[in-house]
């Protein structure tokens, strides 16, 4: 019998098909990756996003670049990624303002934190400190406290996040004070104006604050985390100044938006854990005073759940009513 000659191309076709990938699952990546990024340069997620972002291209053979998307509450940033073609070239990576504290902060969001994203590792966390100006005439919390008394409001302060507003109200509702907010793109220009004067205290990633502090044009009067920190042993917790439920840190994580191929999910999910477990970033976060936690899509997922949850109760016990 004798054998059609479409039948041999039938064959090739079929074999052709096996071989090569099919639209989704084409190699990846092959292009520059971009890594937006809600807050100025300086602060500590941009800090954290810069070292990510040279080790991925490293990894991956693709140049990946930080942009810098500050202000509207990180709104901007997030929406950017959230609308994003999902091919894994336009990834986030957010501190807990945009992923968690937002949620507790605003009635609507221009994008949906949980849905509209795709989560892909969890990476790092901080402490905060409490910045006041160096000239100020109190130089711990007690002192800044009895200040705040005797000027009843007179006194400010700036957050360049939601998660530094929550972190600051719910210490004032705790120490029973009042202060104005002064709200910032970000925690480098508010801890400016703290050096400058124009503010009177400030809740920021402790290693935004270093550089001011080690200059001599702010002091820091306590951190935010369950423990002093190594390298600044001298300065309390506010736990154990008496405000004993007292925990804020910021944190970092990665996300692209919803509908990412699974492939490239597991693929900068497995890239980004692989990097915050080596040593070498052990030792970059502890000279920025954080510390590693990573983690894979699914650790992040929940982890983001119960972060919402944890910062939707702390603004309830802070009193701030969403906007």
């Amino acid at each position: 019998m004798k054998k059609s000659p479409f039948a041999a191309l039938w064959v090739a076709a079929v074999l052709t098909a096996a071989i090569v990938p099919v639209a989704g699952w084409a190699a990846y990546p092959e292009k520059p990756i971009k890594m937006i990024v809600s807050f100025p340069p300086g602060s500590g997620t941009d800090t954290n996003a810069r070292y990510a972002a040279k080790n991925m291209s490293e990894k991956l053979g693709v140049p990946v670049m930080v942009e810098n998307k500050p202000g509207g509450n990180s709104f901007i940033a997030a929406e950017a990624v959230a609308s994003a073609k999902p091919d894994g070239y336009t990834l986030l990576f957010a501190s807990n303002s945009p992923v968690a504290t937002n949620v507790a902060m605003f009635k609507s969001l221009p994008y949906d934190p949980v849905k509209g994203l795709t989560p892909l590792a969890k990476l790092s966390f901080g402490a905060m400190g409490v910045a006041v100006n160096a000239s100020a005439p109190y130089s711990s919390i007690p002192q800044l406290l009895e200040y705040a008394k005797k000027h009843p409001g007179k006194m400010n302060y700036g957050s360049g996040s939601a998660s530094y507003r929550i972190a600051t109200e719910l210490f004032l509702s705790m120490a029973q004070i009042t202060a104005r907010q002064i709200p910032y793109k970000g925690a480098s220009p508010a801890l400016t104006d703290l050096a400058s004067g124009q503010v009177d205290f400030v809740f920021a990633d402790y290693g935004a604050i270093l550089p001011l502090a080690n200059a001599g044009k702010v002091k820091i009067i306590a951190v935010t985390g369950t423990d002093r920190l190594a390298t600044a042993p001298s300065i309390p917790t506010l736990k154990e100044l008496g405000y004993t439920d007292y925990y804020m840190v910021n944190w970092t994580a990665a996300f692209g938006p919803a509908g990412l191929p699974e492939n490239v999910r597991d693929l900068l999910s497995e890239t980004l854990e692989d990097i915050y477990r080596t040593d070498d970033a052990k030792a970059f976060l502890a000279k920025i005073n954080w510390e590693a936690f990573p983690g894979d899509s699914g650790d992040l997922a929940r982890f983001q759940r119960t972060e919402i949850e944890r910062w939707s109760k702390a603004a309830a016990r802070a009193g701030i009513a969403k906007q």
